[in-house]
């Protein structure tokens, strides 16, 4: 599952602003909505209903909210680069700068757990974390999202 497959150019977010995990949330919804022609409320409810079984803050500053929608085509990634941390409840306590957003189909059963693997793996690499962070630009920040391609192959 290569993550260029989830996440386009205009698929990433280098400034989002909120100052919450519900404000985060809904602005996820709202750019995922409006890339895929979906409803932006019934993405939020799927991205709400998925935090209620528990955080997918899964720690050093990194949030991987999911969740799966009948009338999406294929497997959808949102990559954003927060401007300022925020407490997403992730399982460190630690607040989160860097989510990526991962929608899948209702039928995507394995694939969708291949992809939340792998945008997992490219996450835990603290190295890539570290450019993520320190990268300003959408540009920039898609560049390294697909070079890690490069160095995964």
């Amino acid at each position: 599952m290569d993550i260029t497959t989830l996440v386009s150019p205009e698929n990433v977010i280098p400034n989002l602003k909120a100052t919450s995990k519900k404000q985060a949330l809904q602005e996820l919804a709202r750019h995922a909505a409006q890339i895929t022609g979906l409803n932006e409320r019934a993405v939020f409810d799927v991205l709400l209903d998925r935090e209620r079984l528990g955080t997918t803050g899964v720690g050093n500053g990194i949030a991987i909210p999911h969740g799966k929608l009948a009338a999406l085509p294929r497997l959808f990634g949102v990559f954003a680069r927060l401007e300022r941390p925020i407490d997403f409840e992730a399982i460190d306590e630690q607040p989160v700068d860097l989510i990526f957003l991962l929608l899948a189909p209702e039928s995507a059963g394995a694939d969708h757990l291949k992809a939340l693997a792998r945008v997992s793996r490219l996450l835990r690499d603290r190295s890539m974390c570290e450019k993520l962070r320190a990268t300003s630009t959408a540009d920039a920040l898609y560049a390294l999202l697909a070079a890690s391609e490069a160095q995964a192959a």
